[in-house]
């Protein structure tokens, strides 16, 4: 995974700390120097700010002092609580953090070798799909020899200031940092994808059957490495870090340090009860300030946890912004709650394996509108089929599929301003099975996204087996900008970009001949077939021009629903399109009957039910039953 780390502005970490350890000077990084554009993007900072390296901050600096851990943090004077809470997070995974921070024993200070240390560090982060290698100097912003940003609770520890400095770098300065999301600094620490979940609006703390499923599932992101945090809403600026009569902080993001089910009562009494409770442990990043309702450090609640199982916990009384809350208290006080996924694509592990497809692709702005790729949501019915547009396939019978797509990161700078995230979302479409082409009319809408101007927008749906069309767009038309696709299912999905809008031409097309007619056959389903003592376990093939499209089995009915559609370029149009019906058997399928479509474009009727007919090509007999089809045909191969 990190043998293919890309040097960030390729500066290359290795080659810098040589030269440094060669000419004997610490290092000074000329791409974010220790000047005022690199604190703010607007405005100037206050009297007093000096740059300086930690061993002019304190005696004996360190990268770690006592190990890392998640009481390290404090926030500092810049709003990024968002960013310390997924420092907290990440804090607590051992594995997450030593790729964050590469070969921490290596850059760590060493006071026997006190020539070999050059002043620069270098941290990973995952941007866009890929991994990049951060290279900082050490110079960091101090007021009367105080660090302003993130610090530690231990004065020569530096790891969190150091990393922010990095986050920072990626960001353009420090007054970017200022207001973030949490979900964007879990993806890049982690390479997952964050899930948002809005709590009141699912009404979670009063339906019970939801908040228990909730729990399961952030108890297996937790268990799975993923990272969680926690936030209530603040719906004006007033209400920013406003404090609760609870003890919680409005606007404010708080990392979600332990999921677990807590044993009630002591000793075997509690063995034998098996009575739990769902629990939640969280960290404020400001190191104080906590929750003071039920089983907050010095309840009475804690009396009904033994002693063991308090200690297993971690529980303190100390007023280190840590505390425990009952799930259900979670979901009454917090508004929104953000799961980062760590999604394995390993064959090697024992957990499920997701098959990824990642793609990336670009609204582009163009006057002619088949080349146009900005054409803004639904909303704008005109031009929303000029948008770039994916299709995959379903392969299962039903498959959960999640779905993210995330903007190209802008910097925030003095010379371009602060970098405004586009409003984006995408739709997904249930199409034809053999859809090769560019969607040009609107299908079945499977499921959407909510449109939002975040960095990246996440959906998790169940869908049935078939081919589907991803549309990410711009709420707007006419925006311009980089993105990131990436899907994720149960069995590869054979995701890919449509690219063309027709069937291309060549040399051949005079030859073989060129499509006169796009056609497209819906069967929905059929009604009255050949009866059997279990109900028929049919199937439907759509023929046309050497070309087939199967449906789903159906089993056990006489009256099936196919919902199955077809789409075919036809050279040919006098040609007949064929609907069969088969019922599967052991050793041979058995025939149910056809019927013969003559799909021209001037038949006004859309939607025909026709009765099942033999193979006799003379005299076609009647069998039982019949079908539904729902015929779309033109002479423009655009129309559909």
């Amino acid at each position: 995974m990190f043998s293919c780390v890309k040097p960030y502005e390729e500066q290359n970490y290795s080659a810098l700390k040589r030269a440094c350890r060669r000419r004997k000077v610490l290092f000074e990084d000329p791409n974010f120097p220790a000047t005022d554009d690199s604190l703010y993007y607007k405005g100037t900072p206050g009297p007093g700010v000096r740059w300086k390296r930690p061993k002019d901050i304190c005696e004996d600096p360190r990268l770690f002092v006592d190990g890392i851990s998640s009481h390290d943090l404090h926030q500092g004077q810049v709003g990024n609580c968002w960013f310390v809470a997924a420092c907290s997070s990440l804090a607590s995974r051992e594995s997450l953090w030593q790729k964050v921070i590469p070969d921490w024993k290596e850059q760590e200070w060493d006071p026997e070798k006190p020539d070999a240390y050059a002043g620069i560090f270098h941290f990973h982060f995952w941007r866009f799909g890929e991994w990049v290698d951060v290279v900082i100097d050490d110079r960091l912003p101090t007021v009367n020899n105080q660090l302003i940003y993130c610090h530690s609770n231990s004065p020569n520890e530096f790891w969190c200031a150091l990393v922010e400095k990095a986050y920072a770098k990626l960001a353009g300065c420090y007054q970017a940092l200022d207001g973030g999301n949490t979900a964007d600094a879990l993806v890049d620490f982690t390479g997952g994808v964050s899930e948002p979940i809005d709590l009141a609006e699912g009404d979670f703390a009063n339906d019970e059957a939801k908040r228990n499923a909730l729990f399961e599932r952030m108890l297996k992101v937790h268990s799975r490495g993923g990272l969680i945090s926690a936030s209530i809403k603040a719906v004006t600026a007033a209400d920013m870090e406003v404090r609760l009569a609870c003890g919680l902080v409005k606007g404010h993001a708080y990392a979600i340090t332990d999921v677990r089910k807590v044993r009630l009562g002591h000793g075997l009494l509690a063995f034998f009860k098996s009575e739990k409770l769902d629990m939640i442990r969280l960290r404020n990043p400001w190191g104080e300030r906590e929750w003071n309702g039920p089983w907050s450090d010095t309840s009475e609640e804690w009396r009904k946890v033994s002693k063991s199982e308090r200690e297993k916990m971690g529980v303190t009384v100390q007023d280190d912004g840590e505390f425990w809350m009952t799930f259900q208290d979670v979901c009454q006080y917090f508004t929104d709650i953000i799961k980062c996924r760590l999604l394995n694509t390993s064959y090697l592990s024992i957990h499920k394996t997701w098959e990824e497809a990642r793609l990336r692709g670009a609204w582009t702005r163009h006057e002619d509108p088949w080349q146009n790729r900005s054409g803004g949501c639904i909303n704008h019915k005109d031009t929303f089929f000029q948008n770039p547009q994916y299709i995959f396939d379903v392969k299962k019978a039903e498959d959960e599929v999640l779905i993210s797509i995330q903007q190209r990161p802008k910097q925030s700078t003095r010379r371009d301003g602060k970098g405004e995230n586009l409003a984006i979302g995408f739709d997904i479409y249930k199409v034809e099975e053999n859809r090769q082409y560019r969607m040009h009319s609107l299908q079945h809408r499977a499921a959407s996204s909510i449109y939002i101007n975040s960095r990246s927008v996440f959906l998790r749906t169940d869908q049935r087996a078939g081919r589907y069309v991803i549309i990410p767009t711009t709420f707007e038309p006419g925006h311009t900008g980089e993105f990131l696709l990436r899907v994720f299912t149960d069995v590869p999905s054979s995701c890919r970009e449509l690219c063309l809008d027709e069937p291309p031409r060549s040399c051949w097309s005079s030859l073989c001949g060129y499509p006169q007619l796009v056609t497209q056959v819906h069967v929905l389903g059929a009604a009255g077939l050949k009866d059997s003592p279990t109900g028929a376990n049919s199937y439907v093939i759509i023929k046309c021009e050497g070309h087939k499209v199967h449906s789903a089995m159906q089993k056990g009915t006489s009256t099936p629903e196919y919902d199955v559609k077809g789409i075919f370029y036809r050279k040919k149009p006098g040609q007949p399109i064929t609907v069969q019906i088969w019922n599967h058997r052991v050793l041979k399928d058995e025939f149910l009957g056809q019927v013969q479509l003559k799909a021209d474009p001037d038949d006004l009727q859309a939607l025909h039910t026709l009765h099942l007919r033999d193979r006799d090509r003379r005299q076609p007999s009647d069998l039982p039953g019949t079908i539904a089809v729902r015929i779309l045909s033109s002479a423009t191969l655009t129309a559909v």
